[in-house]
């Protein structure tokens, strides 16, 4: 099939798949006589998972270290395991962030519960001036 045709059974844009051939996650294709990509159904295959994995908000790392675990063909998947233990625990500390992060809003929400006459007088505005943030240690998570 040719690239626009393995985009649109992935569910994908040909720019996607650009990249991601870039990038090293999905293979080549062979060349016709006429130079156009040929793709196959394993190409089709190794996208879907590698949009699969994009949904699940899995890193371009995690996902080049699962597909050479799967063309390796290692004889467990405990290292498949060990990278979505890995990944799931990013996901808990997202969700800490997060909790932390809506805690804080609502707090200053509080502070203005209804329209004021003059933006001087915005509770909002001047909780925000107050607010001591604290720097935050370096995130491994995948958002920054």
């Amino acid at each position: 099939m040719k690239i626009g045709e393995l985009a649109k059974a992935a569910g994908t844009t040909v720019e996607t798949v650009r990249y991601y051939e870039k990038e090293g996650l999905l293979p080549a294709p062979e060349r016709g006589d006429n130079n156009y990509r040929s793709y196959g159904p394993t190409h089709a295959d190794r996208l879907r998972l590698i949009r699969n994995c994009r949904a699940l908000d899995m890193t371009q790392e995690e996902i080049r270290a699962i597909l050479q675990l799967a063309d390796s063909h290692a004889a467990d998947c405990g290292p498949i395991n060990d990278i979505f233990d890995a990944h799931i625990t990013h996901v808990d500390e997202r969700i800490a962030e997060l909790t932390q992060l809506k805690a804080q809003l609502g707090d200053l929400r509080q502070r203005c519960l209804s329209a004021r006459p003059h933006a001087e007088n915005c509770g909002i505005l001047h909780g925000l001036a107050e607010m001591q943030v604290e720097e935050r240690p370096e995130r491994h998570t995948h958002l920054g």
